[in-house]
């Protein structure tokens, strides 16, 4: 059975397989992946604009570790999950029991920790080698409008995993990843739950993908997002409830990161978004 036996295993497990995922997306050339990561070190000291998306990015990734370290300081510390329980019932208990067996437990293992940051590692990547930076962009307010969204639910609605709440769900993880709960928990507390970011990241992960003209990555992307989803359940993570809400997010958030990376407002029919469509026509050129 494969399994996880640390954080480092894990990165070394992410490390190959974004090189393993570039080499299918960028021409089957066992040179290019590193061509994709020179050029976005070269972006990154020769681009401004490319810099500060970047740099927005990581910055409210920082921002979801101080929101667990504002929560466990947090003295009211309301619990929303026996009322998720209630509508839900057995509902995650009942599905892990149907699917259970160990091949799909290692799997499943792998593409929650290892394939979900090498989708968005590699999804900037292949836009930056492509010279995408539409797509590039879009991925960075994607993930900004995920966490913005996501966070202050973990600070006023939380709830906590289902195997940690039903004790007829079990938390199949640690069968592929025994040390997860020391060596991962840090990077999400317990009760940052509701909404999914695994599903809401994939799913914006996914719509991105599907405007690129990489057909390996086109294809790609939006199996692993279903992957992922199943595997929320099926190791006994997540509610419905929170994939319907990371569904939803997922969605918003790639729609509208496309909309923002192509200088259009949010929201289709727009004073703005008529301005920009006289200005195409007048110019001719776009």
């Amino acid at each position: 059975m494969f399994t996880i036996q640390s954080m480092t295993h894990a990165t070394v497990y992410i490390a190959i397989t974004v090189y393993v995922l570039l080499f299918l997306s960028l021409k089957r050339h066992p040179l290019y992946p590193f061509h994709a990561a020179g050029m976005f070190v070269q972006e990154l000291f020769t681009s401004r604009k490319y810099l500060l998306h970047f740099l927005g990015m990581v910055v409210i990734l920082f921002f979801n570790k101080i929101e667990i370290t504002l929560e466990n300081n947090m003295k009211s510390h309301s619990d929303f999950t026996p009322s998720v329980y209630g509508l839900e019932g057995e509902f995650v208990a009942v599905f892990q029991r149907l699917f259970e067996n160990g091949f799909l437990t290692s799997v499943l293992s792998f593409f929650y920790v290892v394939v979900f940051p090498a989708l968005m590692i590699t999804s900037i990547a292949i836009y930056t080698y492509e010279r995408n930076y539409k797509l590039f962009r879009a991925v960075c307010y994607a993930m900004m409008i995920n966490y913005m969204i996501a966070i202050p639910f973990y600070l006023f609605f939380p709830v906590t995993e289902v195997h940690a709440f039903n004790p007829n769900v079990r938390f199949l993880m640690l069968d592929a990843f025994p040390t997860f709960e020391t060596d991962y928990r840090p990077l999400s507390d317990l009760d940052n739950c509701f909404p999914s970011l695994h599903t809401s990241i994939s799913v914006s992960m996914a719509v991105i993908a599907l405007r690129s003209k990489n057909g390996f990555w086109k294809v790609f992307a939006p199996v692993s997002a279903g992957i992922i989803i199943f595997s929320i359940f099926y190791l006994g993570i997540h509610w419905l409830m929170d994939m319907s809400a990371g569904m939803v997010l997922g969605l918003l958030a790639g729609r509208f990161g496309i909309r923002l990376s192509e200088g259009r407002s949010l929201f289709a029919g727009s004073r703005v978004d008529g301005a920009i469509k006289k200005r195409r026509n007048a110019d001719g050129k776009w």
